[in-house]
């Protein structure tokens, strides 16, 4: 196996050659190595970094990465896991030449996470994390890191598939980043709430082909209570612009008030904030003595996400000019003279063309005209 040496934030490791040429290049290394998931686990240390977890399981490690800059960049003490061993090999020269206070195994992640607790569990397998979430909250002290790469299921784009996985329905919208991030997250309030824990957001957000959530658990019969009091649908209209949100484990019927047309529902899924804004807040500052693997990308997403409303659908700003039939001008104008009515409006993390309000339909195609 040839190996070669990269460098993320201030981790180096060695990682197989890949062939450039390929349409995915990770997948021909015998290792998993993916450079463009360095923003993925830049957040994960910053948040880290916050929260100061007393270990860490970096459950599908790889080349172990993740987890060799967790340990490296924070000082937590870390278990880096994965089943085949020559990634454990690997894993094992990595730490090594780190100089780290590590544990290293090689099982099954199900099973380690059924047998050992660890302040923070980290799942970041290829493709679902669904086969592990419960053992994965079942292992966490408090708390839990999610990678989901199957935003196609998640996003409503394979339909059954997403039904299959999530027990919730997707549907792909023009905001199907944003109800695959919550559903994922409805997902996990779900299985949290079978062993009477809640679930509180730190910071969780979508990415290109990702959604990454970092999330506290808390062992209170009554947080599990509040969390499922978080789950409901979302209510699109399938002939306008029109979309509303309604709190409820179970979905109502909607006649749209735009067009009367009967709403479709969207979920079980999760309302409400995505991220803890103290903690947001600490990221933000920290970053900025950071040495991250994706630098522009980290200052964009985590300015974005400080600004974005805590409203769980969007609007695409193009789309919406278009069945207004009025020539789109800058968004931020729009964002201003809603804002400037009381209204909340701003910009999504996920899409250069998505907004968030709060305003009716109404309101927001007066505001796009006046432009």
């Amino acid at each position: 196996m040839e190996l070669t040496r990269v460098t993320e934030g201030q981790t180096t490791i060695i990682v197989p050659l890949q062939d450039p040429d390929a349409n995915f290049p990770p997948g021909t290394a015998p290792v998993f190595y993916n450079s463009r998931m360095a923003l993925n686990r830049d957040t994960t240390v910053l948040l880290i970094n916050q929260v100061n977890p007393y270990s860490y399981l970096d459950a599908m490690a790889a080349s172990g990465i993740r987890g060799c800059r967790v340990g490296n960049e924070t000082g937590t003490f870390v278990t880096l896991n994965d089943k085949d061993e020559g990634a454990v090999r690997l894993i094992r020269e990595n730490v090594s030449s780190l100089g780290l206070n590590a544990e290293i195994t090689c099982r099954d992640a199900n099973s380690l996470m059924s047998d050992e607790k660890f302040g923070f569990v980290d799942l970041d397998p290829f493709g679902t994390p669904a086969p592990f979430i419960d053992a994965a909250i079942r292992s966490s002290g408090k708390y839990l890191g999610v990678t989901a790469t199957d935003t196609a299921p998640l996003c409503g784009a394979h339909l059954k598939a997403g039904i299959r996985r999530y027990m919730a329905r997707p549907m792909n919208t023009d905001y199907h980043t944003e109800v695959g991030l919550r559903i994922l997250m409805g997902f996990v309030v779900r299985h949290a709430a079978v062993y009477d824990k809640g679930v509180k957001p730190l910071f969780c957000y979508a990415h290109e082909h990702f959604i990454r959530l970092h999330l506290e658990l808390q062992n209170k019969v009554t947080a599990a209570d509040r969390s499922i009091g978080r789950l409901g649908y979302i209510y699109q209209c399938p002939k306008c612009p029109y979309r509303t949100e309604e709190a409820g484990f179970f979905p109502s019927v909607h006649k749209c008030p735009e067009c009367g047309a009967e709403t479709h529902p969207t979920g079980p899924l999760w309302l409400g904030s995505m991220y803890e804004r103290g903690v947001l807040e600490g990221m933000i500052n920290d970053s900025e003595e950071f040495e991250p693997g994706d630098p522009s990308g980290l200052t964009k997403l985590l300015n974005l996400c400080y600004q974005e409303p805590d409203i769980s659908f969007s609007y695409n700003y193009h789309k919406l000019a278009k069945f207004f039939r009025v020539s789109p001008g800058p968004v931020d104008i729009l964002l201003n003279h809603l804002s400037d009515e009381g209204y909340q409006a701003g910009r999504v993390h996920y899409s250069g063309y998505g907004i968030k309000t709060d305003a009716p339909l109404d309101i927001i195609r007066k505001n796009i005209s006046v432009q």
